[in-house]
């Protein structure tokens, strides 16, 4: 399979993924919050907030969505890296709030880093190949 199939493989099924899981926040907040891995939630109407990270994870995977079918490949790579900062971003804020270890590491990070895995090797994939000198024409006295 090549490097191309491999790449939109991978960064389809981010997106379905993030998409997924930002509709779930979105229908139904109370039931999917646990699963992100913090020890607790607000009480009171914490419902608003909890939708605010779905459609933040919905506009995340139509970003890279609309990047794939318009075919902007090394765009697409540089927003998977930089969107990789957002699942760090839930690893770290698991982790500051004593959430689940396995949770922070296996969820979050582990998302992040195949982000970043796949964002590198779409802008492998696109790099230009280097341009080969001029060769010199032959001098004749």
């Amino acid at each position: 399979m090549s490097l191309k199939k491999i790449n939109t493989v991978l960064a389809a099924a981010f997106i379905l993924f993030i998409l997924w899981f930002g509709t779930e926040y979105i229908l139904s907040p109370e039931t999917t919050a646990p699963s992100f891995g913090l020890p607790s939630w607000p009480s009171g109407d914490g419902g608003g907030f909890l939708i605010v990270k779905g459609v933040r994870d919905v506009v995340l995977a139509l970003v890279l969505a609309v990047l794939l079918v318009t075919g902007h490949r090394r765009a697409l790579g540089w927003a998977l890296l930089v969107e990789s900062l957002a699942a760090y971003g839930d690893m770290a804020n698991v982790l500051a709030h004593d959430g689940s270890m396995a949770m922070a590491l296996g969820v979050h990070c582990l998302t992040a880093t195949l982000m970043v895995v796949n964002g590198l090797l779409l802008i492998r994939e696109t790099r230009s190949a280097p341009a080969s000198l001029p060769t010199p024409a032959p001098q004749h006295a």
